[in-house]
């Protein structure tokens, strides 16, 4: 991985949108269908994420000065690991999810959750979470998955 992972500033929410959109539309697009892609869309727009900002951990990964991918922490919940989809398979999603990994240890976090797509379900198997079961919203498939996290 040739980038550098810092904290997310609300200046970032423009491209952090931009990766997030990009990603769903052209990596997630193989495993739902266009209007459940359209409406996790709409969540993601620059004034969302501005939002989600003061709310989250956010994280992001900039490769020549340029935002690549992303990655938040709620609580113990792990939210929003997006890498545009030019910059996947680069070991970006493993290196933000590292910073996440970090932060929630900071915070006295014992385990993390993540309520995985199922396109990025073989990348979280492969960083140790295991599958507790499926939550749906509407026709959206969600997985929920748990790594306990070294003490």
């Amino acid at each position: 991985m040739a980038c550098d992972i810092r904290p997310a500033s609300e200046t970032d929410a423009d491209a952090i949108s931009d990766v997030i959109i990009s990603a769903l539309r052209q990596t997630n697009s193989s495993d739902y269908p266009a209007h459940i892609i359209d409406r996790v869309a709409e969540n993601f727009c620059p004034a969302a994420v501005r939002e989600l900002l003061g709310r989250r951990i956010v994280f992001v990964a900039v490769d020549g000065g340029r935002i690549v991918g992303t990655a938040s922490l709620d609580g113990a919940v792990v939210r929003t690991v997006f890498v545009a989809p030019t910059a996947q398979g680069r070991g970006i999603g493993a290196g933000l999810m590292a910073a996440v990994e970090r932060a929630a240890a900071a915070g006295g976090i014992a385990a993390l959750t993540v309520p995985s797509s199922i396109t990025a379900r073989g990348f979280y198997e492969k960083l140790g979470f295991d599958e507790l079961g499926d939550r749906f919203h509407g026709d959206e498939r969600t997985i929920i998955m748990r790594r306990w996290l070294k003490t």
